[in-house]
């Protein structure tokens, strides 16, 4: 008959990692936040978009929007800069102003050549009409 095998090959060895992960040595900061992004600068940069999206064909949105947006932009980054961090979206309101500047001008110039155009138009009506 045969022998049995020795006993070390009889079991096999545990495997070397655990089949769970440990939990954490330690729990996170009681009052750690995500900081949030603010919502005037957000809103800052959607307006100087939409103000230059229709300030190009129209002229007098651009004029609208453009102050809005600056001016919010400029309201974020002063709340941006008083939150010790908890507010992001500097960026944000920074591209907010400056697009609402752009906005602005570009609907200022837009709007003149439309009332160029409109004046220019009513000075060509003939003075008669035949009648």
């Amino acid at each position: 008959m045969a022998s049995p095998p020795p006993a070390s090959t009889q079991h096999a060895a545990p495997p070397s990692v655990a089949p769970y992960h440990p939990p954490p040595s330690y729990p996170p900061p009681a009052g750690s936040r995500l900081a949030v992004t603010d919502g005037k600068a957000a809103a800052s940069l959607v307006w100087a978009i939409l103000g230059l999206v229709f300030a190009l064909p129209l002229g007098l949105p651009g004029m609208i929007a453009g102050p809005i947006a600056y001016f919010l932009g400029k309201g974020a980054r002063e709340r941006i800069a008083e939150s010790n961090g908890q507010l992001t979206g500097r960026s944000a309101a920074n591209a907010g102003r400056i697009i609402g500047i752009i906005a602005t001008a570009v609907g200022a110039v837009v709007t003149l050549v439309w009332l160029v155009v409109i004046f220019n138009a009513l000075n060509d009506v003939p003075a008669e009409t035949g009648f």
